[in-house]
């Protein structure tokens, strides 16, 4: 029930007041470990395929390790001082968990720029959510990126998290938010990363495998609460969920795409070099600027519909154990 009053508080907090630029962020410190421990590792070993597949596996190791096991001896030194303070430290740590509220901030950020007809900035913006070169972008690529970087966060910045919270309080929690951070800064099919981010890369494939699909279907039952295409965005999200090199990025932009009835996806540039993509979704209608806050109402309708279902699954759980 401890973890249960911390993620519902946490999940609260987060919707108030997002991710403040100014307050350190324990991802950020993840990041730093990653980035300084590649550094270390690849200084010690040889530059061969074997000895960067080691590496990857090195460094993905320790950074999960520590990532969770930090939280996890707080919480414990925490509780034997008070409960309450143990309550109140794994509340923050779920709030810094969880990014609903920052992942609507940002992308408004680029809709507001859209409207005032400032694409430098519009441009600017998005290329701090997005991974794709975002310099030659007309209107329609910067809206394409944002819903798409919208609707695909909704699982693996929202839901996936309120998933190993519900499960395993914040350590699991900050155990998940390590293996996608490492994904997401070196699970790059590139020159550099083919073999040093292969392990890091298929741990996050499997870790969102099922937080992926429960996103996709409360994305789904989001669309009909907002009066959208929802019959749509269950046949797309049935005929285009695999249509990404990763097993997962796909269901919830399928199910975005479906609901808004538009088209997303599609050939990106990245790192200066064009990469084909399938698409996702029909091309029944161009995208518009106002799609992206229509995505932020399906994503938080979303991220409410997944919160109350995991905690009513953990509340029955745990009734059944202990009648």
């Amino acid at each position: 029930m401890e973890i249960l009053a911390a993620v519902i508080i946490g999940f609260i907090l987060d919707l108030i007041f997002g991710d403040p630029h100014w307050l350190p962020h324990p991802v950020r410190l993840i990041g730093w470990l990653i980035s300084n421990g590649e550094k270390l590792l690849r200084r010690l070993l040889p530059e061969t395929r074997r000895s960067e597949l080691l590496g990857g596996m090195i460094l993905t190791i320790l950074v999960t390790c520590i990532s969770s096991g930090v939280p996890y001896f707080i919480l414990s030194l925490a509780g034997r001082i008070n409960y309450v303070l143990e309550l109140a430290l794994s509340s923050i740590f779920c709030y810094q968990i969880l990014a609903a509220k920052s992942l609507k901030t940002e992308s408004m950020r680029v809709y507001y720029h859209l409207k005032n007809n400032d694409m430098g900035n519009a441009r600017k913006y998005l290329s701090w959510i997005v991974g794709r070169d975002t310099q030659n972008l007309g209107e329609e690529g910067i809206t394409k990126a944002a819903v798409e970087t919208v609707a695909e966060n909704t699982s693996d910045g929202v839901v996936a998290p309120l998933i190993f919270l519900i499960i395993g309080g914040a350590p699991l929690g900050f155990f998940y938010k390590a293996v996608n951070t490492l994904d997401s800064m070196i699970g790059y099919k590139n020159d550099k990363y083919i073999y040093f981010g292969k392990f890091a890369a298929r741990l996050d494939d499997v870790m969102n495998f099922i937080p992926a699909i429960v996103s996709a279907y409360a994305m789904i039952a989001s669309s009909f609460i907002n009066r959208l295409d929802y019959k749509n965005a269950f046949r797309i999200y049935k005929r285009d969920r695999r249509n990404h090199s990763s097993p997962n990025s796909a269901r919830t932009e399928a199910a975005c795409a479906g609901a808004l009835n538009l088209q997303l996806a599609g050939d990106a540039c990245y790192f200066g070099k064009l990469v084909r993509k399938p698409t996702i979704g029909d091309n029944n209608r161009n995208i518009q600027i106002d799609d992206i806050p229509t995505a932020n109402k399906l994503m938080y309708t979303t991220a409410i519909i997944s919160m109350i279902s995991l905690c009513m699954a953990r509340l029955i759980i745990f009734l059944i154990i202990i009648s």
